[in-house]
C-alpha cells in the first residue's frame, strides 16, 4: 500500500468535518468525488494501454482531428507508441528507442539498441521512469525516461517481439527462443521462466496476480506472476499471434485459424468461438473491448480478410463489419464511443464502436500494423515508411 500524501490526510479530515457538520451534503460530496475519478487519462504506459490488454481508454481525442505533428524515425515504425507523462515514446527498426515531446514533436532523446538490435513490434512499457522495450537481437532493454540512459540488459536466445509488461517488480516479456521471462525490473536478472512449445510472440496480460497468454503452440495459458507456475491451460488448435485481452471472468482473442475466442476464466474452458461466414482468414490484431455500444459488451479486432470486426461478447455473434482495402494487422484502440486502428492500406480509420460507420479517416500512404495509442487528447501512431503521427 502506498503512504498517504499530505493532501491526501488533510482531503479525509476535511470530508470528516464536512460530514459531521452537514450529513445532508453527503449526496452531493460523494458525487464530486466520483466525477473528480473520472477525469480523463493521461497516460498509455504500455502495449494495449493497460495490463489487461483492453485498449480502451477514457482520454477521448475530439470528433475531428488534425495533424499536430509528424517526426521522420528514419526507417519503419511497427512498434505501438507508449505515452506517459507528456511524453512519447516508440521504437524503430533503425534500431532506436525514440523520446519525443507529445505537444510538439521535439525529440528528447533516442536510445541505439546496439548491432541487429532492430525494434520490430515490442513496444515500450513505462513504469516509474524506466522504458522497457525488446529487439530482434534477442536483448531486452530497461531505459531511464529522463535521459535515454541505459539501466541494464537481458539477452534471450531469440527475437523479442513481444511487448513487456510490468507486474509490480517484475518484467514479463516473451522472446521466439520459447519461453517467457520473469525479470528483476531494477536488475535484470531472470526470476523465473517458463518455456512453451512454441516462440512467444505476444504479450503477457496481466490480472489479479496471474499472466494470460496465448502462443504459437496452439495453447492458451493462465500462469502465476509471483513463481511462473501453470495454473491452468485451454487447447486452441491453432498458432496464436495476437495478444489475449482480459475482461472480468472472460479472456478474447484471435488465431490463425480464422477463428475468435472467448475464454470462461472461472470454467477453464471455451465460451464461444466466432467465424467469419463468408470469409476465412487470420486474426492477428489483438483485440478491444467495448462497453458503450447500447449497454452491451463488444470485442472489436482486425482481421487479415481487410475487416474491422465487431462481436457481441456475450453471444459471439457479429454485431458489424467494416471493410478496409488491404489486411487489419493494427489492434483497434476505443476512446469516447470510437474506434480508432490502422489498416495496411495506408489509412488511419475512426468508426463508431456501436454501428462500425467511418467517422473519418487518414491517408498516411504506407502500411499502418502499429497499433494507436491515445492519451491527454491525443492518437499517436507510426507507419512502415517511419513516419511518426500525432492527432488531436
Amino acid at each position: 500500500m502506498q503512504p498517504r500524501s499530505h493532501e491526501d490526510t488533510k482531503n479525509t479530515h476535511l470530508f470528516r468535518v464536512l460530514r459531521a457538520l452537514v450529513p445532508s451534503w453527503l449526496p452531493w460530496l460523494l458525487c464530486l468525488a466520483s466525477l473528480s475519478a473520472q477525469v480523463p487519462a493521461t497516460n498509455w504506459a504500455q502495449f494495449r494501454g493497460n495490463a489487461r490488454l483492453t485498449g480502451v481508454t477514457t482520454s477521448a481525442p475530439p470528433v475531428a482531428l488534425t495533424v499536430r505533428w509528424t517526426y521522420d524515425a528514419g526507417e519503419s515504425i511497427e512498434s505501438s507508441a507508449a505515452i506517459v507523462d507528456g511524453a512519447v515514446y516508440v521504437g524503430s527498426s533503425k534500431g532506436e528507442l525514440l523520446a519525443l515531446d507529445l505537444e510538439t514533436g521535439k525529440l528528447r532523446w533516442k536510445y541505439a539498441t546496439g548491432e541487429g538490435g532492430f525494434i520490430g513490434e515490442s513496444s515500450p512499457a513505462v513504469s516509474d521512469g524506466v522504458v522497457f522495450v525488446g529487439d530482434l537481437a534477442g536483448l531486452v532493454h530497461a531505459v531511464d525516461a529522463r535521459d535515454g540512459k541505459r539501466l541494464w540488459t537481458f539477452k534471450t536466445d531469440g527475437e523479442v517481439k513481444s511487448s513487456a509488461a510490468v507486474a509490480g517488480d517484475i518484467v514479463l516479456v516473451g522472446s521466439y527462443d520459447t519461453y517467457l521471462y520473469a525479470l528483476d525490473r531494477w536488475t535484470g536478472k531472470p526470476r523465473w521462466k517458463l518455456q512453451t512449445d512454441g516462440p512467444v510472440h505476444a504479450t503477457p496480460a496481466v490480472h489479479n496476480g496471474v499472466i494470460y497468454i496465448a502462443g504459437c503452440d496452439e495453447t492458451f495459458r493462465a500462469v502465476r506472476v509471483a513463481d511462473g507456475k501453470v495454473l491452468f491451460e485451454i487447447p486452441l488448435g491453432a498458432y496464436t499471434g495476437a495478444s489475449t485481452l482480459v475482461d472480468g471472468e472472460r479472456a478474447y482473442v484471435g488465431t490463425f485459424n480464422a477463428e475468435v475466442f472467448a475464454l470462461d476464466l472461472r470454467a477453464r474452458k471455451i465460451a464461444w468461438r466466432y467465424r467469419d461466414p463468408d470469409r476465412e482468414f487470420p486474426y492477428y490484431s489483438s483485440a478491444a473491448l467495448d462497453r458503450t455500444s447500447n449497454g452491451r459488451a463488444i470485442v472489436i479486432l482486425g482481421g487479415r480478410d481487410k475487416a474491422i470486426h465487431a462481436i457481441d461478447a456475450a453471444s459471439g455473434k457479429s454485431v458489424w463489419k467494416f471493410a478496409t482495402r488491404a489486411r487489419v494487422d493494427s489492434s483497434p484502440a476505443l476512446a469516447g464511443g470510437r474506434v480508432y486502428v490502422g489498416s495496411n492500406d495506408g489509412k488511419l480509420y475512426v468508426l463508431d464502436a456501436a454501428t462500425g460507420r467511418k467517422t473519418w479517416e487518414f491517408d498516411a500512404g504506407d502500411a499502418i500494423t502499429a497499433s494507436p495509442a491515445i492519451a491527454a487528447g491525443r492518437v499517436v501512431v507510426g507507419a512502415l515508411d517511419g513516419r511518426l503521427y500525432c492527432f488531436g
